[in-house]
């Protein structure tokens, strides 16, 4: 048997040179091998405990900067074999002597040198540039919040703070001085934000998703300066050589790292031309017993400035001191933006570059996402996706990248309507890239009795840095509890132990009215992206409030904080309500006019109402005043809430209809509009039983009859469509309605987070009969408090679009660009029945060749006058 390396001499010293993620989990990967003849020096310039870089923004905007990002709660660093110097950094080292000599002028001798140094903030080159600030560290963080006070202090208003760089950690400094109450403007050279993860669609959607955040963005322009006031130095702009000044009062820098590779390069090692300590597949470096991991390391020319390759390299160089033969290869690069209210992601082959590649693309106009998944020429094997507005599929792709997929691409979208495969991960799927853990480990671990979904995270490390795989974590945990007949946990998230359900009545029984008031008193932590929609909502629908005011705008999904749904392009459409498909010649001229003014696509939708894209961010206060002045208020297309009432033309016209449809769908729209819900719901009134409102097919159902109004309940279409059952029969128009306030009530109260009616219905106890019982029978006794509970919605509601209009503070979360009124300098279109839309990419490249169509590019939205009045620019 061969002795490792740590039992040659007892005991062996290792010396770190740094005390970021990368040395903790080295400390980490060391102290657990079964060979205890090891002690551990650790170097780390900062004073505080290697804390995990990767939720820095949490300190940033966390309650007065009190959080504590300390890895794995500090516990190696109180293992008798270590010794960690903190606010110690290391100044010289002598690889031929073996020694490290401290800033204090201690030198420390060792048998095996690690340098995992890290990397620094990039700063910039032009005037001014000394009095930016940066963030990388915790005292950055400080700096930052210190500086926001004084300024507002000192100006007495708002600070406004200019964000230099729009990659991952610009938009979470831009979303950190929004939190502590500062204007933000990111500034950035490409013309799309997080241009190295995203193509261009993503990036020009995510461009639309961060300005309707508040955030405005000078895009396409690099800064010449920062500028300062002769009179007292203060910095008071960005400069530009193009383009007008930005006012600015404090300035980040966030344009990337630079490995802090000087201790190695003074030494005589070998460090790569861009930067870093060039290493082999072991981590080795070009000096006998010296090592390097995490950001310094240069691998194959590169700086990997990602966790997971980091936390690998710690385990391959520990792996290797031990006698291992590990070599270091591949890395996961996935991303995912961790901001408030803004959902992106993207992993492996993002942006297509394998060759011969598919690229599966849904843009869902309804909802306002953009979604790609990379396959193989076949179609079968995945090669990468990004997603933004809803990236929900990340969790279940991510780990089967470079597998082959056990149905179509597309199922695998949100956007497409379609039902996902089901089925589990293979056990050697790797679920937590950060930490390198196997769906094959956690299981292992549930099996050994871990049932919670936080013990799971601390036994398998899944999930414990960036925190993007806990959904699929805790999937894995309910399906497995499943299986074994264990009986599963209903808690919201892991920051939420109560359900939707009870705690939607928690926060009513106490008449709780904000997120800070709700996780104060039932939560813990700060959120995420299942928990703070959801509180939204429930506040929504109790309180029946601005749903952008008092902080919950961050709370809310990407089409709520526009009140509009963003499309493909980036671009919006509007889509105003028309009661029950009731509309006037007047209001119809309105509509054509607007569409026309503003050069909008129209459609009429199968819920009878017009739809017109393509507006930008900024436009939506224009093209909604003019629809408000005109009688029309928002159709909530946007939202988890009424989306319309369907309805024939019933007894007025129609030879067959029985009751006046069209009156009672008016009726229904008008009372319903605007009440949030777990899901959105539709409905439909058909004057007879000839259904041409497809009235079954919605979630709320009425027919009518000679003996009057048959109500159903639970109809869905999407990817597993229902039918809705008969509820109640032969009603009249107030018992109708009290019924419908009813089950509405009761759905909101007591569903899951986007749970749709029909699968509300299936789940309860009893299904049907037990909706039934308690709306039509009253058997819980609460009827009366479920009608009192809509009649305030209804005496509560207001229209959102005129809402924003009122208020000139609520409008400034429409701007967009501050450096150009065209926020995209073009658009290629395809002129299609009359109409432009925009064009593909596959469109562009037979364009290009000679072979396609004739592409129309111009401004996105702007329009020039004709002779038949204004037209839009290019058609």
């Amino acid at each position: 048997m061969t002795r490792s390396p740590f039992s040659a001499r007892s005991p062996q010293h290792v010396v770190v040179v740094g005390g970021g993620p990368a040395a903790h989990r080295f400390a980490e990967a060391v102290l657990s091998a079964e060979d205890h003849h090891v002690r551990l020096t650790v170097f780390a310039d900062e004073p505080w405990v290697p804390y995990d870089r990767v939720q820095l923004s949490k300190a940033l905007t966390g309650p007065d900067g009190q959080i504590d990002l300390t890895l794995g709660g500090g516990a190696v660093w109180q293992d008798p074999r270590v010794d960690l110097r903190q606010g110690v950094a290391a100044r010289e080292i002598d690889p031929a002597a073996r020694t490290v000599t401290a800033a204090d002028g201690t030198v420390t001798g060792y048998d095996e040198l690690v340098l995992a140094t890290g990397s620094a903030a990039a700063r910039l080159d032009i005037p001014g540039a000394q009095h930016a600030l940066v963030f990388r560290t915790l005292d950055d963080v400080a700096a930052i919040r210190a500086e926001v006070e004084r300024l507002r202090t000192r100006y007495g208003r708002t600070p406004r703070g200019v964000v230099i760089g729009g990659g991952l950690l610009g938009l979470e400094a831009a979303g950190g001085l929004q939190e502590l109450g500062a204007e933000a403007t990111v500034v950035h050279s490409r013309r799309w934000l997080m241009n190295a993860q995203l193509d261009e669609g993503a990036g020009r959607s995510l461009n639309a998703l961060i300005s309707a955040r508040g955030v405005r963005l000078h895009l396409g322009e690099r800064p010449s300066g920062v500028g300062l006031r002769k009179a007292d130095g203060e910095v008071c702009a960005v400069e530009f050589r193009d383009s007008a000044d930005l006012e600015a009062d404090l300035v980040i820098v966030a344009t990337g790292i630079r490995a802090r590779d000087r201790l190695a390069y003074n030494a005589g090692i070998e460090t790569a031309p861009r930067g870093g300590v060039v290493i082999d597949e072991a981590c080795r470096t070009s000096a006998e017993h010296v090592w390097a991991i995490g950001e310094v390391a240069s691998w194959n020319g590169e700086c990997l400035g990602l966790v997971a390759p980091a936390n690998t390299m710690a385990e391959i160089v520990a792996d290797r001191l031990a006698g291992g033969r590990s070599t270091f290869g591949s890395f996961d690069t996935a991303t995912k933006l961790k901001l408030a209210g803004v959902d992106v992601a993207s992993f492996g082959d993002a942006h297509g570059q394998t060759e011969d590649c598919l690229e599966v693309v849904y843009a869902d106009p309804a909802r306002g996402m953009y979604q790609k998944v990379v396959v193989t020429q076949d179609a079968k094997t995945l090669l990468g996706g990004v997603f933004v507005g809803d990236a929900e599929p990340y969790n279940a792709l991510r780990p089967l990248l470079g597998r082959e997929l056990p149905g179509e691409p597309g199922a695998y979208l949100s956007a497409s309507g379609a039902e996902a495969p089901a089925g589990d991960l293979p056990d050697d799927a790797v679920l937590c890239s950060c930490n390198n853990v196997t769906t094959g480990a956690v299981r292992e671990q549930i099996a050994c009795g871990v049932h919670e979904i936080g013990e799971l995270k601390k036994c398998s490390r899944a999930g414990t840095q960036c925190g993007s795989c806990v959904p699929m974590l805790k999937k894995t945990l309910d399906l497995e509890l499943a299986k074994a007949g264990v009986e599963v946990s209903t808690a919201l998230c892991e920051h939420f132990e109560l359900s939707r359900a009870e705690l939607f009545e928690a926060v009513r029984a106490l008449d709780l009215s904000s997120w800070d008031d709700v996780v104060g008193r039932f939560g813990t932590g700060l959120g995420c992206d299942i928990c703070k929609p959801v509180v939204a909502s429930v506040l929504a629908s109790q309180r029946d409030e601005y749903v952008l005011d008092a902080g919950r705008g961050a709370l809310q999904d990407t089409n709520d904080r526009a009140l509009a749904n963003m499309q493909k392009d980036g671009t919006y459409s509007v889509v105003p309500r028309v009661p029950a498909g009731e509309i006037t010649p007047e209001k119809l001229i309105v509509l054509g006019e607007v569409a026309r003014k503003y050069g909008l696509y129209t459609k009429i939708t199968g819920a009878l109402r017009v739809d017109m894209f393509g507006a930008r961010l900024e436009q939506l206060p224009e093209i909604w005043r003019e629809l408000v002045d005109a009688g029309f208020e928002s159709g909530q297309a946007y939202g988890k809430a009424l989306r319309n009432v369907k309805s024939c033309v019933g007894s007025s016209w129609c030879r067959y209809g029985v009751q006046d449809s069209v009156g009672m769908a008016v009726r229904l729209e008008l009372r319903y509009r605007g009440l949030r819900s777990p899901h959105k719901f539709k409905m439909g009134v058909s004057g007879c039983a000839r259904e041409c409102a497809e009235a079954r097919g919605k979630d709320v159902g009425v027919i009518s009859t000679t003996d009057g109004w048959n109500l159903y309940t639970g109809g869905n279409g999407g990817a597993t469509p229902a039918h809705a059952q008969l509820l109640a029969q032969g009603l009249d128009d107030d018992t109708l309605v009290r019924y419908i306030d009813r089950y509405l009530m009761y759905y909101i109260r007591t569903a899951d987070r986007m749970q749709r009616t029909a699968r509300w219905q299936e789940e309860l106890d009893g299904g049907i009969e037990h909706v039934r019982a308690v709306v039509v029978e009253d058997s819980l006794g609460v009827g009366e408090e479920l009608e009192e509970a809509m009649a305030r919605h209804v005496d509560r509601y207001e229209d959102e679009w005129a809402a924003t209009l009122a208020d000139p503070e609520r409008l400034r979360r429409f701007r967009s660009f501050v450096n150009d009124a065209a926020p995209d300098d073009s658009q290629d279109y395809v002129l299609e029945r009359g109409q432009r839309r925009p064009a593909t990419d596959a469109e562009r490249a037979a364009a290009e060749a000679g072979d396609g169509p004739v592409l129309l590019t111009g401004p996105r939205i702007p329009v020039r006058e004709g002779a038949a009045g204004p037209t839009p620019a290019g058609v």
